[in-house]
């Protein structure tokens, strides 16, 4: 079994999608497809910002009267 993706690979794939959704159509799916990568990378920042945090950040304060562990 070959390599997934071979130029001659990439060639059908760009005519087939050329012929499917046509000229005008691939600038806007181009750019909407740019803007959903976009978010999903600032997604992943906000998760590995908060998993980044100092173990302070998500410690629990004790109630008056508790001793902190």
């Amino acid at each position: 079994m070959g390599e997934l993706f071979t130029p001659t690979h990439l060639i059908v794939l760009a005519v087939v999608v050329l012929v499917l959704f046509g000229g005008k159509k691939l600038p806007e799916l181009g750019k909407g497809l740019g803007e959903g990568l976009r978010g999903f990378k600032e997604g992943m920042k906000g998760v590995t910002d908060e998993v980044s945090k100092p173990a302070d950040a998500h410690s629990v304060t004790p109630k008056p009267g508790e001793t902190a562990k």
